[in-house]
């Protein structure tokens, strides 16, 4: 094994007692790499068997709340099971300093009661933000990471990111259209992570507020699309909107079907696959 992806939590904005909010686990070199932190992303993490402890870093495609909504769950697990201070790094676009601060200021009031019961724990958590652009935001002992900026705009800027190792690749676009950052990082990957919408079944929900996705989302025909320029070998669907039904699964694998002849792996929470 070269690189493992989890999809820990697949679920979309809208709760759902069988998917997690949006975050997917990676391992490569010897590190544990987490992309996004949503609605029980440490429930997930568990299940995967990994500990907020074990992570290296944690990588934000961008600044939905559903994308980060329990970021303050790893940053305070990581810190209370820690034996000894260690900084948890949090690569994130323009602005995430700006919602570190704002889980920092949250938090106070627990630290402190921490801190004033536990005569071993002597610092607050450690975390150090990253913010990156475009490029290469890691590279050590063979791992590279490289994020690309993608469109979900008005959210902007957002992020995808492209993890190398041992000549393997794996993307995780988060939520986005398609666009020239994402065929740049899809170009000869093995493993493709995409967000999907089913444009056809949200334009039948009654409400304009729901309509209003599709204009940011890459539908499932698009994710393929996008999959077969890149010459990806598996397309992996996740973040599915509208939440998918019992039993529909090979609907939306037979949507991506007609564009894209690779593997197809419709994500359910814990799905995963080793390259």
């Amino acid at each position: 094994m070269t690189i493992e992806v989890v999809l820990l939590g697949t679920g979309n904005p809208l709760p759902d007692r069988d998917r997690a909010g949006a975050a997917t686990l990676v391992r490569a070199g010897g590190r544990t790499m987490l992309f996004d932190a949503g609605r029980a992303v440490c429930m997930r993490l568990a299940a995967a068997g990994v500990l907020p402890v074990m992570l290296d870093a944690v990588f934000l495609t961008h600044l939905h709340s559903d994308h980060i909504c329990d970021l303050n769950d790893v940053v305070t697990t990581q810190w209370v099971m820690s034996p000894m201070p260690k900084t948890l790094r949090v690569f994130g676009p323009p602005r995430t300093s700006e919602v570190m601060d704002g889980l920092r200021a949250m938090l106070v009031p627990d630290v402190e009661y921490r801190l004033a019961h536990h005569a071993d724990l002597t610092w607050g958590p450690q975390v150090e933000v990253i913010e990156v652009s475009p490029g290469v935001v890691f590279d050590d002992d063979g791992l590279r990471v490289i994020a690309a900026r993608t469109d979900h705009r008005p959210v902007e800027p957002t992020l995808g990111y492209r993890v190398e190792f041992d000549g393997k690749a794996v993307v995780l676009a988060g939520d986005t259209v398609p666009c020239a950052g994402l065929d740049h990082l899809c170009r000869g990957a093995d493993v493709y992570v995409q967000t999907v919408l089913r444009d056809d079944l949200v334009r039948m929900v009654p409400m304009q507020r729901f309509v209003d996705t599709i204009d940011y989302h890459s539908t499932v025909e698009q994710a393929a699309q996008t999959a077969a320029r890149g010459g990806v070998g598996t397309l992996m669907l996740t973040h599915q909107i509208p939440t998918p039904g019992p039993g529909t699964a090979d609907e939306w694998v037979a949507l991506a079907r007609q564009h894209f002849a690779g593997d197809i792996i419709f994500g359910a929470d814990l799905a995963s696959i080793s390259i």
